[in-house]
């Protein structure tokens, strides 16, 4: 299990910081895991998985 950084993040999913604090209070994305008082990361499986089913969504949309 890897715990990855807010920039690895935005690396591995292309999108804004700000997108990614606005999806996890949406409800659409991976929560963070803190790390001490200042500081979190993101469980690099989950993240993994997010982006599996955002493809999966768009190769449904694709066939359908």
């Amino acid at each position: 299990m890897r715990i990855i950084r807010l920039k690895e993040v935005i690396d591995s999913t292309g999108l804004a910081r700000s997108t990614i604090y606005k999806y996890i209070s949406d409800g659409f994305f991976p929560k963070p895991v803190s790390l001490g008082d200042r500081s979190v990361g993101w469980l690099e499986s989950e993240i993994h998985d997010w982006i599996l089913e955002k493809v999966a969504e768009r190769d449904l949309q694709v066939g359908g």
